[in-house]
């Protein structure tokens, strides 16, 4: 795979429909990929792009596309397809560790093995780390500085989630900054601004395999634990696996519990901060914290798409996707959809329908952390509607990813008004 620098046009009107190639993650990183995404559905939403750095493939970009694919598993397999760039599928250009976690399967392997680490999010288990999430917000929002510039993503996002990682695996608190290394390494590419090489990339994500695979050992030879490892090593649809595929799945935990969540918290500061009359409203109403949890969710996105491969010819809106063929579907756009969301633009935490949103996908392959994302959102806007903060601003554009996968966002300086 080819990295791409140069910046596409802002306007994707100066360019050829066919040559619209939504994926360029430069497009994601400026923040000006929306354009594209209303052109798109506008003029073609079943969208063919023959030439791209992860060849050809095509775009979903309506809601009710998106939702029909990603509810129709046997007519859109995720068997090492859930991204169109088949190098990082294939784990880098020489090898290094592939795409085969359970979300890369299809039925049976995906339910077995989605079986064995659903019980650490289920609602038993989440009322009893409820405590422990609100005590480390409060913590951690009680020793923030007040009308001093800070970065919120670094000492904020990444601090709790990284936490409550630690938590759900069950290692160390202060090895916490090393799940947050590996995660940025299992989703980053060469070039990117943090991964240097393939080999640098590997050699990294083998380091949390030889990690995982000790406390693996330590594990099975124990009783059933409430962590993921444990529950990994304790049932036999992820016990027997092979280590690549183990240590896949360990990485597609560590990604979806840490990633996915910091960006929504980071992108809730930035929301408010855009809406000014929003967080009037909340001040006013600290009850509409239950309904802008999921609208947090579907402004901020943060999982920018998932991939899928056609089992056989399929029409969608007059165009046919043959058998074989790469399949985008930008939950982002689906999200920015004005036929299925009204005023989709605009973050509005009083939403009638607040769930109506596609960030976790649909189907048998529905984010399987859900509910744990909305607690930990939750209980963080609770606990900063607690405190004497006249508002959160922030000081400057923040900085975003290198990725069309996850909308992340990387650095954002705040100041806390008390």
């Amino acid at each position: 795979m080819t990295i791409i620098t140069s910046t596409p046009p802002a306007d994707p009107y100066s360019i050829p429909l066919a040559k619209l190639d939504v994926s360029n993650p430069v497009l994601h990183q400026q923040d000006i990929v929306g354009a594209y995404f209303k052109r798109l559905r506008q003029e073609d939403p079943v969208h063919y792009c023959a030439e791209s750095a992860y060849g050809p493939y095509w775009s979903l970009t309506k809601y009710d596309d998106i939702l029909f694919a990603d509810s129709n598993h046997k007519i859109f397999s995720s068997f090492r397809a859930i991204v169109i760039d088949d190098v990082l599928v294939k784990g880098g250009s020489s090898g290094g560790v592939a795409l085969d976690s359970f979300i890369a399967q299809d039925p049976p392997k995906h339910d077995e093995q989605r079986k064995a680490v659903s019980p650490a999010v289920a609602p038993a288990n989440l009322l009893r780390l409820e405590k422990t999430i609100r005590a480390r917000a409060a913590k951690l929002l009680d020793e923030l500085p007040v009308n001093e510039e800070f970065d919120w993503v670094d000492k904020v996002s990444v601090e709790l989630t990284s936490m409550m990682l630690a938590t759900l695996v069950d290692v160390p608190l202060e090895d916490r900054r090393k799940l947050t290394r590996w995660s940025n390494f299992r989703t980053g590419v060469p070039g990117d601004g943090l991964v240097k090489s393939w080999e640098e990339r590997t050699e990294v994500l083998l380091e949390c395999g030889a990690y995982f695979q000790k406390l693996w050992e330590e594990r099975i030879n124990k009783p059933l634990g409430s962590d993921l490892i444990s529950m990994m090593a304790h049932t036999p649809a992820t016990r027997d696996a092979p280590h690549n595929e183990t240590l896949s799945n360990i990485l597609t935990l560590i990604v979806g519990g840490n990633d996915t969540t910091r960006n929504s918290m980071s992108g809730s500061v930035l929301a408010l901060h855009r809406h000014p009359q929003e967080w009037a409203k909340l001040k006013a109403n600290p009850a509409l914290v239950e309904t802008m949890v999921p609208e947090i969710i579907r402004w901020q996105t943060p999982v920018v798409y998932m991939g899928r491969r056609a089992m056989e010819d399929v029409e969608l809106r007059g165009k046919t996707i043959r058998k074989g063929e790469k399949v985008a579907m930008w939950y982002l756009s689906g999200n920015r959809d004005e036929d299925a969301i009204e005023r989709p633009e605009d973050f509005v935490i009083d939403r009638k329908h607040p769930r109506q949103h596609l960030s976790f996908g649909f189907g048998i392959h529905r984010c399987v952390g859900n509910r744990l994302a909305e607690l930990q959102l939750r209980i963080l806007w609770e606990e900063i509607l607690k405190r004497p903060f006249k508002r959160i601003e922030v000081l400057a554009e923040p900085k975003r990813l290198y990725s069309n996968v996850l909308r992340g966002i990387t650095y954002m300086p705040v100041k806390i008004h008390a």
